[in-house]
């Protein structure tokens, strides 16, 4: 893992007149006239985000236009983390913001547009800000007549569609806390999750489309009223399939009813819960992280505003589903304005071109995908900027894996070089990237351009020291207003700091491994609990689907290393494309995977399987497969709900058992 001292190329650099209009060159401009802090480019201004943290959030807040109904006092209390306290006494709240006023202080104007949604099937919607605001207000009454007050939790096992967007504002709105999970999670992987925070409302679809097939999700939402007994009520909306159920309320009849309500907002306090994520619950019980309405407005805030250059006149879409904290990030768009386009169903269907269709209609101005929706791109050989007119598109980002050297390249030549590449990392936990991009920062090939303003962010050895140009565990040294306020049912605090805590006291460890070059630029390495030891050389697991996933006929691929105090086997699983061979591909793996790592990272075996397994959230289960191979009973390494592909374990523990 030593550093390469030549550069990488760059493959996107902003000129200084596309970076004397972005928005964060004008905050460094206010920060000079209104608080006499002169910072001349991004090294200078993260420098000053994370070495004066309080007052750099206070700047930010007030260049924001962060609407308080109650004034806050002391912007951080606290010693260490965790513990700290955020703008003590401040209240407001984010529906406010996302359907207000922008960060200009300009109305959103009823006639804009505020979501444009799609669906696989053909089916549309637009939504102005007037009509929004209408229908979060009749769902705000209707809720409030249902008995949501502040504190009770609103629920929804639904897509990436208006009425879920809806439901969520409408709940903000009260103070109450939201939770979401896709509908094609299994009924127990629901439960588990929602079963912890005790709703008094569920918002459901009777059913969806994926990849060209209608799913009826009643069946899935009766168990859940069963398995929810302080449930007030079943809110269902008609989606697909004409269903209904008895004893549901329908959703456009509570509309109709409510329709012509106020919209009012409730003020909470900085920490009040706005929402519920999960961790990914492979092993045991999802934990519910708890995130407030004030440190999640002014992270989105700034990130969308300062890091995306995100504003009134552009429109941000990113592929998620509302089990993923990529959409709470997405909806985040209406804080600045943006309108936010909205898509439900397979990227795949009817073929690996519909999101650039989307985005050539709907002139994207930011599109957000994974990496592995990049890598299935450039293996299909896609040439998006040859068949669609992208010429909108300022930028791509790209999360949920590390992004390849490959995948930076298929970017740069086949979606367009004036694309800026936003390869972001961050996670669940903050529910925003610190690591990522920034208008004003280049981009170098494989790399993450920065750390993220506000994020203090480095890679510590096993002892604490800080590196530079040398991996280690990836580590945020100052506190963040979205970090969790709780885990639920966590009172006083055990398992959050067991999570993040332990290792460095009063630093949160991540889980990842990161080398911070003397750039300021970041490459992310994999999770640090999934290492590759060999002989004593440690390699994060990304840098090997770097190699191994370049080969054109590796679709998708799992490496385990089973050592644990003795030398164990290291293990590659491939799946491979159709009519490709093992036989064939194998030498060529081995040397390259020689010649670009180490001798001591060419596998023992490979083994072919017909897929990977993966969490709800498209995330490798590389812990859980490392517990099986060593021995493990399956149902003690891995929570079979919480896998979006189950039955990919079978030849897994078959393996393990010699079979």
């Amino acid at each position: 893992m030593s550093a390469d001292a030549d550069e990488p190329e760059v493959l996107w650099r902003p000129s200084e007149q596309q970076v004397e209009r972005t928005r964060i060159a004008d905050f460094r401009r206010w920060l000079h006239r209104q608080r006499g802090v002169r910072v001349d480019d991004y090294d200078q201004l993260w420098s000053f985000s994370t070495g004066s943290v309080p007052e750099f959030w206070s700047a930010l807040a007030e260049y924001l236009g962060v609407r308080w109904h109650d004034e806050p006092g002391e912007v951080l209390s606290g010693d260490t983390m965790p513990g700290v306290r955020w703008f003590s006494g401040g209240t407001l709240n984010y529906a406010e913001h996302a359907l207000g006023r922008d960060v200009a202080g300009a109305a959103k104007a009823d006639d804009d547009v505020a979501i444009l949604f799609e669906r696989e099937d053909g089916i549309s919607e637009q939504l102005t800000f007037g009509v929004l605001r209408a229908q979060v207000a009749a769902m705000r009454s209707a809720l409030s007549d249902l008995g949501v007050a502040k504190g009770d939790r609103v629920v929804a096992l639904a897509p990436n569609c208006p009425q879920t967007l809806v439901a969520f504002l409408a709940t903000a709105s009260l103070g109450a806390v939201w939770s979401s999970c896709s509908p094609d999670f299994g009924v127990r992987a629901v439960a588990d999750r929602f079963t912890q925070i005790e709703p008094k409302v569920l918002v459901a679809v009777n059913g969806y489309v994926y990849n060209g097939r209608s799913f009826d999700v009643r069946p899935t939402v009766e168990q859940l009223r069963a398995d929810l007994p302080g449930l007030a009520a079943t809110v269902l909306v008609d989606y697909e399939g004409d269903g209904s159920m008895p004893g549901a309320l329908d959703w456009d009849a509570l509309l109709d009813e409510h329709a012509g309500a106020d919209l009012e907002f409730e003020p909470v306090e900085f920490d009040h819960p706005l929402w519920v994520l999960y961790s990914s619950g492979t092993t045991g019980l999802p934990k519910g992280i708890v995130q407030g309405h004030g440190g999640i407005t002014l992270e989105h805030l700034k990130m969308l505003t300062l890091h995306s250059d995100l504003g009134p006149a552009d429109r941000f879409l990113w592929f998620t589903t509302t089990g993923w904290m990529m959409w709470n990030f997405l909806v985040s768009g209406l804080l600045v304005g943006t309108t936010v386009v909205l898509y439900d169903g397979s990227p795949g269907h009817p073929d690996l071109r519909t999101l650039w269709r989307l985005a050539e209609r709907h002139e994207v101005t930011y599109f957000g995908t994974s990496a592995p929706f990049v890598q299935s791109c450039l293996k299909e050989g896609l040439r998006p900027a040859a068949e669609f007119d992208l010429s909108a598109l300022r930028t791509l980002g790209s999360t949920g894996a590390p992004l390849t050297t490959d995948g930076f390249r298929w970017i740069a030549d086949e979606v367009g070089g004036h694309v800026q590449i936003a390869s972001v990392s961050g996670g669940t936990d903050l529910c925003t990237a610190f690591v990522g991009a920034s208008p004003d920062v280049p981009v170098w090939l494989g790399e993450l351009s920065c750390r993220s303003l506000g994020a203090a962010v480095a890679a510590y050895d096993d002892v604490g020291n800080e590196l530079v140009d040398r991996v280690g565990e990836l580590v945020i040294t100052e506190p963040m207003p979205s970090m969790p306020v709780s885990f639920w049912n966590d009172p006083d605090g055990t398992r959050l700091r067991e999570s993040y805590f332990e290792d460095f006291p009063g630093v949160w460890r991540h889980g990842d491994w990161i080398k911070i070059t003397d750039r300021g630029s970041a490459i992310i390495y994999g999770r640090s609990d999934s290492t590759l030891n060999r002989g004593g050389v440690r390699m994060g697991t990304a840098e090997f689907y770097r190699v191994v996933e370049g080969f054109d006929d590796v679709r998708d691929s799992l490496v385990i290393d089973t050592s644990a105090n003795e030398e164990g086997e290291l293990l590659c699983f491939l799946v491979l494309s159709e009519g490709a061979s093992l036989e064939d591909i194998e030498p060529g793996l081995r040397r390259e995977l020689r010649k670009a790592l180490s001798p001591r990272h060419v596998p023992d075996r490979f083994v072919v399987v017909d897929a990977v397994p993966r969490t709800l959230n498209g995330k490798k289960c590389e812990v859980p497969v490392k517990k099986i191979l060593r021995g493990v009973d399956p149902d003690t390494a891995v929570s079979r709900d919480a896998l979006a592909n189950p039955d990919s374990l079978g030849p897994f523990v078959a393996y393990a058992s010699g079979e």
